[in-house]
């Protein structure tokens, strides 16, 4: 029998349709049962989002330094943001003034010599009167660690007193900046800061029948700014102390802050030192 034209092009047509709807079952999406879930909080599209590499200028913007920089504060002259210029000199431009002058005449050499320096800052400054000699010395490049006592065969070292040369010269003075601490320590305020009055310091004491004094001091006073009522008691192993001190009259950039102890064989046999500055 023969099969009509019509009927012969609807059959062919019918394969086609049945043959690309078989090709497209299988390369299309999978089953549910199948497919990759999407992260938890993702919506199901972001999977298909293409991952675009960032620019070179989004790269360095972004990325974390490997050394961070601090920011720099005190006097950079001195070396380092955490040393600041106690005594003699309480700017770069004095410690200069005093280069030159001692290349000229030789004015007051003793600025050349850390234990010399160290004895002035004791003698003349905190008006300990009673420390009178060197009990140790340590020099390395341009810092130096100078032990303090008073005369006697009963007395150790009252502090050991940190120098630094404040400059770059060959006859770049030494400048104190602070005392390197072990059984006596002043700890608050905290070194560099700013401070103002009435000043709560404190700090650590090991001892018996330790009696604590501070004082507030400034290179161009020869009076201290302020000093706590005699005495604080204090003592025993490690033990914290705490005086509160008023002061008036500072104006120079750095103040110096003292503790002091003694009574036993020297009116002052420790002490211990920071620098602040006034808010």
């Amino acid at each position: 029998m023969n099969i009509s034209l019509p009927f012969r092009l609807f059959a062919a047509a019918t394969a086609i349709g049945l043959l690309l709807t078989a090709c497209s079952g299988s390369g299309g999406s999978p089953s549910a049962s199948g497919s990759a879930p999407a992260a938890p909080g993702t919506p199901a599209s972001s999977h298909m989002t293409p991952t675009v590499a960032p620019s070179a200028a989004t790269s360095s913007a972004t990325k974390a330094p490997t050394t961070p920089t601090p920011t720099p504060k005190g006097t950079p002259a001195l070396g380092s943001w955490s040393l600041q210029p106690v005594w003699p000199f309480a700017t770069l431009a004095q410690a200069q003034a005093w280069e030159r002058a001692y290349r000229d005449g030789g004015h007051q050499p003793w600025h050349r010599d850390p234990g010399q320096t160290a004895l002035a800052f004791t003698r003349d400054f905190l008006g300990f009167k009673e420390i009178d000699r060197v009990s140790s010395r340590k020099v390395s490049g341009r810092h130096a660690r100078i032990g303090v006592a008073p005369t006697g065969p009963e007395s150790g070292t009252a502090a050991v007193i940190h120098l630094v040369r404040f400059g770059t010269g060959p006859d770049a003075p030494w400048e104190v900046v602070g005392t390197d601490d072990t059984t006596f320590s002043l700890t608050t305020p905290a070194y560099g800061s700013l401070v103002h009055s009435p000043l709560v310091t404190g700090g650590r004491i090991s001892g018996v029948d330790e009696s604590i004094r501070v004082q507030v001091r400034q290179p161009s006073s020869e009076a201290p700014l302020g000093t706590s009522p005699c005495c604080t008691p204090a003592g025993g192993d490690d033990q914290p102390w705490k005086v509160k001190v008023s002061f008036s009259g500072a104006h120079d950039p750095v103040l110096t802050v003292v503790a002091s102890t003694g009574g036993h064989v020297a009116a002052v046999e420790r002490f211990t030192i920071t620098a602040v500055r006034a808010g």
